[in-house]
């Protein structure tokens, strides 16, 4: 009898190991099953039978149910079901925990998933990989903990910045602009060669200008500024935020752009959104001559342009006062989150490995990044080779794996790493970057969110508007010369304070 129990206990033992103990999934009860909220974006519409998509869920062993969601829905789909509980998926895709997901994070909506860490190895590898630990702990929220698994990035690349007309440049015998004091002079060579012109136009509207090129003066300003709040900026040095706003720095930049715009440099219709077609023509046609704009975007206007010879190139970042910065961008982004539901399946423990395998192995990285090895490349020389079908592409190879396989969707690709990613564009582009990467620190963090309880998220909230309305309304009239940046600077001052500007900048100190 002993001998009997004996034998059956190490059956049973032997069975747990191999179950359990290697690290290889029970797969006895099939595929693990789970939904999940998907952002769709009208430019890159999820296709259900994506490599991307099937591959992984054959990898990972699991059967996933997409709810796609429109992109001008997707937030409020979102808040309903956390607020609610009810028809909430078990894993939400590109989510954080910035606005009201901080609440509903803290109010017990959302699993504190820092607090399953052992379960989440893959991801805990590449923010060790990446050096991103101090990012990844910024995350978390006032009680300690972190709500979401950010996508990483090991370096932020730089895909837009200064686009200008590179022919032009060899045929007045010009050297490519290094500072904001170059640029002026290159653009009044255009005007002077073409008067009729606007030789630096606008994508979109003035904040895509604003964030591109405020940051070479040490601010952050506007509705795309990096803060969030508007009117704030952070001083890299200190640690601190200042009252951009209405500091030195911005009547530095506004004194520029200002300088622009008085002598026809600039667009004067860039007050309005200039919508792509409008910007493609105003390039393609030579009335405009550099822009502020993204290097996919160089190919479109190329090919709507009659012009002998015509060519665009982009340039790294112009240094400023403040020397030569871009945009800040931070090296963690929207990810993955629970919601706490899903931490009642009596198969959590199982269902967050496999999101963390699914998203974050090395192996399922490379997935979402290029496809699958033998199908959309191979590995030659150590070096990555698309397929003739991707390479001789007229959307281009990015464009065709993201279009056609799914790779490369903001919403399901959590690793970025730009080595790999670099692989996607040409050679040319590849080497404005590692220029960006020589200069240094040219792109730097966004600035650290506060943590404001609830008395204080509403007194910033209560305060922030009429400072953001002020200031807008103000550096369209300074941009413009309606109001005169000497004269009137002081009435601006005065009533950016008495709307408080200055408790505005306390309440963001004293809650980081």
């Amino acid at each position: 009898m002993k001998k009997t129990l004996l034998v059956a206990l190490l059956v049973l033992v032997s069975l747990s190991f191999s179950l359990f103990g290697a690290g290889v999934k029970e797969t006895t009860s099939g595929p693990i099953a789970f939904s999940v909220f998907y952002s769709d974006n009208a430019t890159l519409p999820f296709k259900h039978d994506w490599l991307t998509v099937t591959e992984v869920q054959k990898r990972v062993n699991a059967k996933v149910e997409f709810e796609v969601i429109p992109i001008v829905d997707y937030q409020t789909k979102v808040s309903l079901a956390l607020n609610t509980g009810t028809n909430a998926p078990d894993v939400i895709l590109y989510q954080s925990t910035k606005g009201e997901n901080a609440a509903l994070s803290l109010n017990g909506a959302i699993v504190p998933i820092s607090d399953y860490e052992a379960w989440t190895p893959n991801f805990n590898s590449r923010v060790k990989e990446f050096g991103l630990e101090e990012d990844v702990a910024a995350l978390k929220l006032k009680d300690g903990k972190r709500y979401f698994l950010p996508a990483l990035f090991d370096v932020p690349f730089y895909d837009g910045g200064l686009i200008l007309r590179e022919d032009l440049l060899k045929k007045y015998n010009l050297t490519a602009p290094k500072t904001f004091d170059d640029l002026y002079q290159v653009l009044k060579v255009f005007k002077q060669h073409n008067p009729s012109s606007y030789p630096l136009t606008i994508l979109a509207g003035p904040r895509v200008l604003y964030r591109m090129t405020m940051p070479a003066w040490g601010i952050s300003l506007g509705k795309n500024g990096a803060s969030g709040s508007n009117t704030l900026s952070w001083d890299y040095a200190t640690k601190r935020y200042f009252a951009g706003a209405i500091s030195e720095q911005y009547k530095s930049y506004i004194t520029y752009m200002h300088k622009l715009y008085a002598e026809g440099l600039l667009d004067p219709e860039m007050a309005e959104p200039i919508d792509g077609d409008r910007w493609t023509q105003k390039l393609a046609t030579g009335k405009a001559m550099a822009s502020y704009a993204y290097y996919d975007q160089i190919g479109g206007v190329t090919a709507n342009s009659t012009i002998d010879g015509f060519k665009l190139q982009m340039y790294p970042a112009l240094a400023g006062p403040a020397g030569a910065h871009h945009q800040p961008k931070s090296k963690t982004g929207s990810g993955i989150l629970f919601p706490i539901k899903t931490a009642k399946r009596s198969d959590f423990e199982q269902l967050v490995r496999t999101v963390d395998e699914m998203f974050f192995s090395e192996e399922n990285a490379k997935l979402w990044c290029l496809g699958v090895e033998g199908t959309t490349y191979t590995v030659q020389n150590g070096k990555v080779v698309f397929s003739d079908e991707i390479r001789n592409s007229s959307e281009g190879i990015y464009k065709s794996l993201q279009v056609k396989y799914g790779c490369g969707s903001d919403v399901t690709q959590m690793v970025w790493v730009n080595a790999r990613e670099m692989t996607k564009y040409d050679e040319n582009y590849a080497r404005i970057n590692a220029e960006v990467e020589a200069i240094g620190d040219v792109i730097q963090a966004i600035p650290p969110t506060p943590k404001f309880d609830d008395r204080k998220a509403e007194e910033a909230g209560t305060l922030q508007t009429p400072l953001s309305d002020a200031f807008e309304r103000w550096n369209s009239a300074f941009l413009t010369g309606s109001k005169s940046i000497e004269k009137d600077w002081d009435a601006y001052v005065k009533e950016m304070k008495s709307l408080g500007i200055d408790k505005f900048t306390e309440l963001y100190n004293t809650s980081l």
